[in-house]
């Protein structure tokens, strides 16, 4: 198997620019994956993120999930889990409007050092939205607009742990999924591994890599760019031993943004014989439905907004 692919953004200034532009095109066009190292965001930011984020863990956290794990009898199944996840999570949101605040146990110092890593970490998302941009031939600051809709991006993060798991041969840390949204960057554990992606129909882990930044491509990309880039599939398998780290943040359209493949990216040809044609639609109403569906293949999801799309007055698609 071909490396990974690491991106190493400080080539962007200066004669490998080009090259390292190719990585990242290739990365986009046939991973879905990639990992960033020195991108901007300070070690000591990061290694702090991780103390807080493990002590959080342990404090507030741990035992619930052992209560959770005990109360279904999680220990001692003998076949395979499909309908839940072996993770400990809980959700941020940023933008449009920040909940870090409300969120409890959370100490002040945790709650400082989220929010400064997610303006980091926003600012990243836009520099790599327009470095897309500039390999697809859009022009700069396409992608942003495109998921502007009338109050700007969603913007969040979902901070996981993923304790040692006694049966990881039959409980997934987390099932197999594409995301739905638009650029995902995860700052994961570095000495834990359990990221996988699916690449010509094998699983091949995502490398640690200490105070890198694992970026991945979410559905609506792949609708915006007209399938040039895809969304991949990927899962977490859960470990014997070891805690696994991982903060994800998402950076999505708005609610309301309207999703459609870019014009300059549609064979017109293709498009009049309706072949390969992606669908368009608001973003809020594909999330309706991905929350029903987000552990089952991307192609209904689409196929259903299309639908939607030939037929406006059937309203939100039913997802019971």
């Amino acid at each position: 198997m071909e490396n990974f692919p690491v991106i190493n953004m400080e080539s962007l200034n200066g004669e490998k620019r080009a090259i390292t532009m190719d990585k990242i095109k290739d990365a986009c066009e046939n991973w879905g994956f990639f990992e960033l190292v020195n991108h901007g965001i300070p070690p000591e930011m990061m290694d702090t993120v991780e103390r807080l984020t493990k002590g959080h863990y342990k404090k507030c956290m741990e035992q619930r999930f052992r209560e959770l794990v005990a109360s279904k009898g999680l220990e001692y199944v003998q076949k395979e889990v499909h309908d839940l996840d072996w993770e400990s999570t809980f959700h941020l949101k940023h933008l449009p409007e920040s909940n870090i605040f409300q969120i409890p146990d959370l100490d002040d110092d945790y709650r400082k050092v989220m929010k400064e890593f997610a303006v980091k970490l926003e600012k990243l998302a836009e520099e790599l939205l327009d470095l897309l941009c500039e390999n697809l031939g859009l022009e700069k600051g396409y992608l942003k607009n495109a998921f502007h809709g009338s109050n700007g991006p969603t913007f969040g993060t979902k901070v996981s742990n993923y304790p040692p798991c006694p049966k990881p041969d039959l409980i997934k840390g987390l099932r197999a999924h594409t995301d739905a949204g638009g650029i995902i960057l995860l700052f994961q554990d570095d000495k834990v591994s359990g990221l996988q992606l699916l690449k010509d129909g094998q699983w091949v882990d995502v490398p640690p890599m200490r105070h890198s930044i694992v970026v991945n491509l979410g559905d609506q990309l792949e609708v915006i760019t007209n399938g040039k880039y895809k969304s991949v599939l990927h899962r977490v398998v859960a470990q014997t031993d070891g805690n696994r780290m991982s903060i994800a943040s998402f950076y999505n359209p708005g609610s309301d943004a309207v999703i459609y493949p870019a014009p300059v990216l549609v064979d017109r040809e293709a498009e009049e014989a309706s072949e390969g044609t992606y669908p368009k639609f608001v973003f809020e109403d594909y999330m309706k439905l991905y929350a029903a569906l987000k552990f089952q293949a991307k192609e209904p999801r689409f196929e259903a907004m299309k639908a939607m799309e030939s037929s406006p007055n059937l309203g939100p698609i039913a997802t019971a």
